[in-house]
């Protein structure tokens, strides 16, 4: 990847509680965003995907805690600023204005009690006092356009539209003040086959037409291998392995990787197999010592019970990382 980075996290860790009664939630997570790229992250629920993507925008709720590490977000020929050190008054304007977020589930994420128009104006309230009502409502109208949706629904109701049209209201209120950052937290997970590729065609269109980077947080891997440039897969509240996109979908280094591809069938060329994966996730609480996918992996040999992989580079000069045994 030779663009510069725009969004970097270092050595992040999460807790939810504290004292004995505490589980880590993310450890030790190490990824970049490149400006102008999509990145999916991947990973079965419980993983800690969500709880990246709200630790980053500092929006965890009690009892999550960040108990260390760094997160720096760099504007074009500026000094990098560090969102963790933000006041709440820097957040409140940073938010949106340079980062925003698309939530899963857009029925619980909208107002019932509001309209569309309503809803969209006033994130540009908030954030452009000095804009008048007029073009607050005429940039409404472009938002709703942008996304596909007719500008007459401003005056819908959350309850009056579709599921997919709701969730394009969400990414036309993440879009609202043009930020250079998108985080989309399971942005598909409700809607159906046919709602998705619509959903996802859209996202394309308007990364290609806004030029913003996205991170793109899914439990089907299958959907970031079509649209995503680089894929960062997660398990056990850390990241196993992340390379491009066409290198997890040829060449999967991670058992987990591999067992994940290998959970959907394929829709064009030869029949192979579903294996799936066996058993469960762990739970935060009670994590297996060393490699925390080994009690489920059928690679696993001794190193594997014993000490926590580190995530590196399988091979010199390669631009791709996993944290597993068999490579190191």
């Amino acid at each position: 990847m030779t663009a510069e980075p725009i969004l970097t996290i270092s050595g992040l860790n999460v807790d939810y509680g504290t004292g004995t009664s505490g589980v880590h939630a993310l450890r030790d997570i190490d990824l970049t965003l490149h400006r102008g790229e999509v990145l999916g992250l991947a990973g079965e629920s419980g993983s800690g995907k969500s709880t990246l993507a709200y630790a980053v925008t500092r929006l965890l709720s009690p009892p999550g805690v960040i108990t260390g590490g760094d997160v720096h977000y760099h504007r074009p020929g500026a000094e990098p600023v560090d969102i963790l050190a933000l006041t709440p008054d820097e957040l409140r304007a940073f938010r949106w204005q340079e980062l925003s977020i698309v939530f899963q589930g857009a029925m619980n994420s909208l107002n019932p009690v509001h309209t569309v128009h309503s809803q969209l104006t006033d994130v540009l309230k908030a954030h452009r006092p000095d804009m008048r009502q007029a073009d607050r409502t005429s940039r409404a109208g472009e938002l709703l356009t942008l996304v596909g949706i007719s500008a007459d629904r401003l005056a819908a109701y959350p309850h009056q539209l579709s599921g997919g049209m709701r969730q394009r209201v969400m990414i036309a209120m993440a879009l609202a003040l043009e930020p250079e950052i998108v985080i989309m937290d399971e942005p598909t997970t409700a809607l159906d086959v046919v709602m998705q590729r619509q959903i996802l065609r859209k996202l394309v269109q308007l990364r290609e037409q806004l030029s913003f980077s996205v991170v793109f947080i899914t439990h089907d891997i299958s959907l970031l291998i079509e649209f995503s440039d680089r894929i960062a897969i997660m398990y056990g509240g850390r990241i196993v392995e992340q390379a491009g996109a066409a290198e997890i979908y040829r060449d999967p280094r991670h058992p987990y990787s591999d067992g994940l591809l290998h959970s959907f069938p394929a829709l064009h060329g030869p029949r192979r197999e579903l294996t799936g994966i066996p058993g469960s996730p762990p739970h935060l609480s009670a994590m297996p010592a060393g490699c925390a996918f080994h009690p489920r992996c059928g690679k696993a040999f001794e190193p594997c019970s014993e000490r926590v992989p580190v995530l590196a580079a399988p091979d010199t000069g390669q631009d791709r990382e996993v944290a597993c045994w068999l490579h190191h």
